[in-house]
C-alpha cells in the first residue's frame, strides 16, 4: 500500500484550508461535513466559499498565506495554483508533523482525500493514491448502484442494539449472531422501507437470541494459480467465514488479502525440501482446530486434488469424524497454460494431455516415461523445476524427439509471469541463463508452438517473443 487508509475524527477540530477557488471549496464542503472547524486562508474567495463566509459557517483571513496559520490545527489542505505555497504549506506540515494534502500533487501530501461512499455510519473511501483521480469516480460510481442507501440506516439499526447482544451472548462469538441478521429477513425489510417491521424481528431475535454451538468444520480450498480473479464465488465466501486459515507457500498475496482480516493465519510452509509444518502435523492441526469448534480455511494453490494432497488431508477429517466442504479451485496447468496461449489440446496437434508430478513423495523422478513419451501427447509438469534436466533426459531417451516444443510458464496468471519458451534439448539451458524460479510450470508438446500466435496475457508488456527458442 502506498497510503495507510483512515478515518479521523475531525469533529469541532481546527482545520485550514489555504486556496479560494473551486477546488478549494470541494475541500471545505467535506470537511464541513465531517463537523470540522475551518478556517480559509486566501487574497479571494469563490462565491460558495463567500457565502460560507458571510453565513459564518467558516473562519476567513483575506490575505496570502503565513507560516504561522497552521500552528493548532488538526489537518491542512493546500488547494492554490501556486506551487510555491503549496509547496511551502507541505514542507511546514511535514515538520511539524501535521496532516496535510496537496490538491493534485501526491508526492507532496501526508494524505490524500479518496472518493467517497456516505451511508452515514457506513463511509467507503476509494483511492488510487493519486495515481488516477477520474478512475476512482468511475469505481465510486459503480458501487453507488451496489449500495443502497438503507445500509446507513441498517447500520445505524445494527449499533442500536449491539449493547443487548453482547450482554444476551456474552462471552460467546457474536460475529454468527450478526451475520446471520445483517443476511436475512432483517436487513431486507429494512432495505424496502420496512423500518419498523424489522426493528420488530430484531428485537425478536435478540430475546431468542442463544450461545452458538460450537461446531467446527474444515474448508478446504482451492486457491487457484494465482490470479484472484480465478477464485469461485464459493471460495471467496467461505474465506469470509473464517476463523483460522491454514495456507501453502503457492497461495499468492492477493488472494490472501481477500480473506477475512481479524482471522488467525497459519503459514503451512510446502516448498521442495522445507516444509514448515510436516504433512501429518498438518492433519493433525485441521483435526484439533476444527475439535475446538473453528471455522478452518485449509487454503492451496490450484485445485486441492491436482498434487495438492486434499484427499490425505479430508482421509484423516472423516476418520476423526470432522465435518468439511471441498471447493475446487481452477488447477495450474488450465490457468497457466490458458495465460500463456498454448491450448493443453488441439485436435491439429495432440490427442490426450497428461498432468504429471515432477516430485514424488521419495524425492524421486521415476515415472513411467514410456507412457509419457508419445507425440501426440501433452504433459504437463508440476513441481518439476528442479528436475528439468532429468525430465527432458528421460523423454528424449524415451522417444521424443529433442526438438519437441516445451514452455516453461513461470509465475502464471499473475503480474509477473513470464512465458519461456524452447524445446527438449534447451529448456535445461533456459532455466539457468534466465535464473526461473517456482512456482514455474512445465509444457511438452506440439501445442506449445502456438503460443506466439495465441498469446494474449502480457503483464509487463514484453511478451516471450525476446525469448526465442534456443537453438
Amino acid at each position: 500500500m502506498n497510503f495507510l487508509p483512515i478515518f479521523m475524527n475531525i469533529k469541532a477540530q481546527p482545520c485550514l484550508v489555504v486556496g479560494g477557488g473551486e477546488v478549494a471549496a470541494r475541500k471545505v464542503f467535506l470537511l464541513l461535513r465531517a463537523g470540522g472547524k475551518v478556517a480559509v486562508v486566501a487574497p479571494e474567495l469563490c462565491g460558495e466559499l463567500q457565502r460560507w463566509a458571510d453565513a459564518g459557517d467558516i473562519q476567513y483571513e483575506q490575505r496570502p498565506f503565513k507560516a504561522d496559520d497552521i500552528d493548532g490545527k488538526q489537518i491542512v489542505i493546500a488547494a492554490t495554483d501556486d506551487e510555491a505555497v503549496n509547496s511551502e504549506v507541505s514542507s511546514l506540515c511535514k515538520v511539524r508533523g501535521i496532516p496535510v494534502n496537496v490538491v493534485d500533487n501526491p508526492k507532496l501530501c501526508g494524505f490524500i482525500m479518496p472518493s467517497i461512499i456516505d451511508r452515514t455510519p457506513v463511509q467507503i473511501a476509494i483511492s488510487t493514491g493519486g495515481a488516477s483521480p477520474v478512475l476512482a469516480r468511475l469505481l465510486r460510481a459503480k458501487l453507488e448502484t451496489l449500495i443502497p442507501a438503507a445500509y446507513g440506516r441498517l447500520a445505524a439499526l445494527v449499533d442500536e442494539f449491539r449493547g443487548k447482544v453482547k450482554e444476551k451472548l456474552a462471552g460467546q462469538d457474536i460475529r454468527v449472531f450478526w451475520e446471520q441478521i445483517l443476511q436475512g429477513p432483517v436487513a431486507e425489510m429494512l432495505i424496502a422501507g420496512q423500518d419498523k417491521k424489522a426493528r420488530a424481528a430484531l428485537e425478536e431475535a435478540v430475546e431468542k437470541a442463544e450461545p452458538p454451538a460450537q461446531r467446527g468444520e474444515v474448508y478446504l480450498v482451492g486457491a487457484g494459480p494465482g490470479d484472484p480473479d480465478l477464485l469461485t464465488f464459493r471460495a471467496l465466501r467461505l474465506m469470509q467465514q473464517a476463523d483460522v486459515v491454514v495456507y501453502d507457500r503457492l497461495v499468492s498475496a492477493p488472494v490472501l488479502d481477500l480473506v477475512r482480516r481479524d482471522a488467525e493465519f497459519i503459514y503451512a510452509g510446502k516448498e521442495k525440501d522445507k516444509h514448515t509444518i510436516p504433512q501429518e502435523n498438518i492433519n493433525a492441526l485441521l483435526v484439533r482446530l476444527a475439535k475446538e469448534g473453528k471455522k478452518v480455511l485449509r487454503l492451496k494453490g490450484g485445485d486441492p486434488f491436482i498434487f495438492g494432497r486434499g484427499g490425505e488431508e479430508i482421509e484423516t477429517l472423516m476418520e476423526e469424524g470432522v465435518s468439511f466442504q471441498v471447493v475446487p479451485g481452477i488447477t495450474a496447468a488450465a490457468g497457466c497454460a490458458s495465460y500463456a496461449g498454448i491450448p493443453l489440446t488441439h485436435r491439429d496437434y495432440v490427442q490426450s494431455c497428461m498432468f504429471v508430478t515432477g516430485h514424488l513423495k521419495d524425492g524421486t523422478i521415476n515415472l513411467n516415461w514410456k507412457a509419457l513419451a508419445h507425440p501426440g501427447q501433452t504433459i504437463v509438469f508440476y513441481m518439476g523445476l528442479h528436475g528439468v534436466d532429468e525430465i527432458c533426459k528421460q523423454l528424449i531417451a524415451h522417444g521424443l524427439s529433442a526438438d519437441t516444443h516445451a514452455a516453461l510458464v513461470e509465475q502464471g496468471t499473475t503480474q509477473n509471469q513470464k512465458v519461456h519458451v524452447g524445446n527438449l534439448k534447451t529448456l535445461p539451458d533456459l532455466v539457468h541463463q534466465r535464473d526461473v524460479k517456482p512456482p514455474t510450470l512445465i509444457i511438452v508438446g506440439e501445442v506449445v508452438q502456438l503460443h506466439n500466435k495465441l498469446a494474449w496475457f502480457d503483464p509487463a508488456g514484453e511478451d516471450s517473443a525476446k525469448f526465442p527458442a534456443a537453438q
